[in-house]
């Protein structure tokens, strides 16, 4: 059993819980920018549809090298200098992003926008693993991880109203303020750990590390990962690999889909896009109360059966791909219900449970640059197999049903791991 919490860290958990959660729906308004005026930046410099991904490759394939670096900085600096810094830059270049009509200098300053973004999950998820128990861990973290849909959703619709009023230059500008008055709060709010505050470390002997070396940011040379910790790591990395292709696919092309296909304005197909994120937010929270209420908080059985889910909703997408807007908007809702709970409990509460509180942050990076590696994949291949002369979007679909039954695999090793005693999650 763990000690009963006192009354200070029950309100600083809270101011925890509120700066963290914040600071990661922040980043999106820094990272929406692009998708969202996509097709009108595409409009304006006559720009083709593989031109603008390969911008957005730039971004993502510096992301994911930027979570390898979190991995390693991350435990080094400390969640909360990590954080503070990537927000600053994308504040940064986000502003710069709204003024340049250049593909080199748009391209290089998503990048320097990717190595800034990539601080955000690792971060914060390591903030939290320094405050709550694991008993808990899968409603808290399924909780907070409605940061990302929340994000992407508010963010989303946000910049739809943008479009609707003013440039699309404004998009970026926009996302710049609000991620600026983001910063403060979490300036004001984030502490790294209790001991920071005076308080005393969480007791939580079920992620069995000696607390006498949290005394200080550890170096990944002494992060003690055993051998099941480090196998299921590159099985949540892998599953995360295809989770964030089929995201990043949805989160990248929706929009412009909704444009170049089924005829929406640049406003309209961005109020509709986010649809998959709004659906996404059940499927995230109920994710993570399942798996503490009835699995034991054993992250992979429920990720598994969620993951046969969206197999069934990507296939139902290749099916019906012509079947006009409203069945793709409904089934892209159905993709983000199933997606979005195990992406969020794989790689927020079970990312803790692979590194416990001293080895989070970097578990937390290494997994998300896998998965940020998918993410660069999806952008330059749909960018060079998009045809806008051709309306079918079949092809692609099927992508995206190919990478659910290959995340879903690698969900069920995690399983098997589970019941043969092998230390799963």
């Amino acid at each position: 059993m763990s000690t009963p919490l006192s009354a200070a860290h029950r309100s600083w958990r809270t101011k925890i819980f509120v700066a963290t959660w914040l600071s990661y729906v922040g980043f999106y308004f820094c990272r929406k920018p692009f998708s969202a005026a996509k097709k009108a930046i595409g409009q304006d410099y006559d720009w083709s549809a593989w031109t603008l991904s390969k911008i957005w490759f730039a971004y993502l394939i510096a992301y994911a090298i930027g979570q390898f670096l979190a991995s390693q900085m991350g435990p080094r600096l400390g969640p909360r200098k990590n954080v503070l810094l990537g927000m600053a830059l994308s504040i940064v270049v986000t502003l710069a992003m709204g003024v340049t009509p250049s593909v080199w200098i748009l391209a290089g300053l998503v990048a320097v926008n990717g190595l800034a973004q990539a601080t955000g999950w690792s971060g914060n998820v390591g903030t939290m693993a320094g405050w709550f128990h694991k008993h808990e861990r899968g409603r808290v973290m399924g909780l907070w991880s409605t940061n990302f849909t929340i994000g992407a959703l508010a963010s989303g619709w946000v910049m739809s109203g943008v479009l609707g009023v003013a440039s699309w230059q404004w998009c970026f500008y926009t996302g710049a303020i609000v991620l600026a008055v983001v910063w403060v709060q979490f300036y004001v709010l984030q502490r790294d750990r209790p001991e920071d505050v005076g308080l005393a470390p969480v007791d939580d002997p079920a992620t069995e590390i000696d607390e006498s070396k949290l005394a200080a940011p550890a170096p990944t040379a002494d992060l003690g990962l055993s051998r099941d910790a480090w196998i299921n790591l590159l099985l949540v990395a892998g599953f995360y690999f295809f989770a964030k292709f089929i995201r990043y696919a949805v989160w990248s092309w929706a929009a412009y889909f909704l444009g170049k296909n089924y005829g929406m304005s640049d406003s309209e197909a961005n109020f509709y896009a986010p649809v998959f994120d709004l659906a996404g937010l059940p499927g995230i929270y109920l994710t993570g109360w399942i798996s503490d209420r009835w699995f034991g908080s054993r992250r992979g059985e429920i990720a598994l059966i969620m993951m046969f889910g969206m197999i069934v909703a990507t296939a139902l997408l290749v099916v019906f791909a012509s079947a006009g807007v409203a069945v793709f908007v409904v089934l892209l809702g159905a993709v983000g219900f199933t997606l979005f709970g195990p992406d969020a409990l794989l790689t927020g509460a079970g990312a803790i449970d692979i590194g416990s509180r001293r080895a989070a942050t970097f578990a937390a990076a290494t997994i998300s640059g896998f998965g940020s590696i998918g993410a660069a994949v999806q952008e330059i291949v749909i960018g060079q197999l998009y045809d806008p002369d051709k309306q079918g979007l079949g092809l692609i679909f099927a992508l995206l049903l190919g990478s659910a039954v290959m995340g879903t695999l690698f969900c069920a090793a995690l399983v098997l791991r589970n019941r043969r005693g092998g230390k799963g999650i």
